[in-house]
């Protein structure tokens, strides 16, 4: 496998600062990768910049009517891309490098991972000590690996990563992170008004929570009957996912009480 068998999929809504320099950093790095843009409902100029860029650049542009929320897009987004690996890439990405790419890339090519998240350095709570890398927006991973639950995800919005990261866990997928050293990503204070950004860091939470609650006892069951209930090795990896779901259920209901 190479990078002729990745779709890059690029999920954006009201993204004009940024759609173009992310895009144009995706097909330099990645010329013989399929670009499959989702354009959540942008209410800006985003329509008009990937129309023109579709002039020097092959990109599968969806549009849809409506805002539907990032889980809707990404689920489009892989409906409609043709290759067999999946990388999504965030659309307000800044400072993109080809290493970027290669680190995210690369440990599917080898198989040395079913599935790579990458967390840029350059973002709101110091990658060193985030409690929740794991919901990153950069991660690559086998089509058919997702294909099964894109109707589980499909309208689950900002609780998508933690339903991902859970399903690949459950069925006992190697996953693995890497820091993007340099890569930006904005906090919403940078973007909104900090009421709004408030307001959507606290929706935020609670889908992920919801998400985790609603999914904990499902999840953990289908580890204990993948495997071996004798292998003590899996018991526990059982018992050290339990402790890290209660944790970040815990975290994300404390924050919210204090918001």
């Amino acid at each position: 496998m190479d990078k002729k068998d990745v779709s890059i999929v690029i999920c954006a809504y009201n993204e004009e600062p940024t759609i173009k320099n992310v895009i144009e950093s995706c097909h330099r790095f990645n010329t013989e990768s399929e670009i499959v843009l989702v354009d959540d409902g942008s209410e800006d100029a985003t329509q008009q910049i990937v129309k023109d860029l579709q002039k020097e650049i092959p990109i599968n542009y969806i549009r849809m009517d409506e805002n539907k929320g990032k889980s809707f897009a990404m689920v489009i987004g892989v409906e409609n891309a043709s290759r067999d690996i999946i990388l999504f890439f965030d659309a307000d990405i800044t400072n993109i490098k080809k290493k970027h790419f290669n680190q995210l890339l690369d440990p599917i090519f080898n198989q040395e991972a079913d599935m790579v998240l990458g967390q840029p350095s350059e973002t709101l709570i110091d990658y060193r000590i985030n409690p929740f890398k794991g919901l990153t927006g950069e991660r690559a991973m086998l089509k058919k690996d997702i294909e099964p639950i894109l109707e589980d995800i499909r309208d689950i919005r900002f609780g998508v990563e933690t339903y991902i990261n859970l399903y690949f866990q459950a069925y006992g997928k190697k996953l693995k992170y890497s820091v993007l050293e340099g890569l930006t990503h904005p906090t919403k204070y940078e973007k909104t008004t900090p009421m709004k950004a408030t307001m959507e860091f606290i929706s935020e939470g609670q889908e992920i929570a919801s998400t985790l609650l609603k999914n904990y006892d499902l999840i953990t069951k289908r580890i204990e009957s993948s495997f071996n209930s004798q292998n003590e090795k899996v018991k526990d990896k059982i018992k050290q996912l339990h402790s890290e779901l209660n944790d970040n259920i815990q975290s994300l209901l404390k924050n919210g009480k204090k918001e």
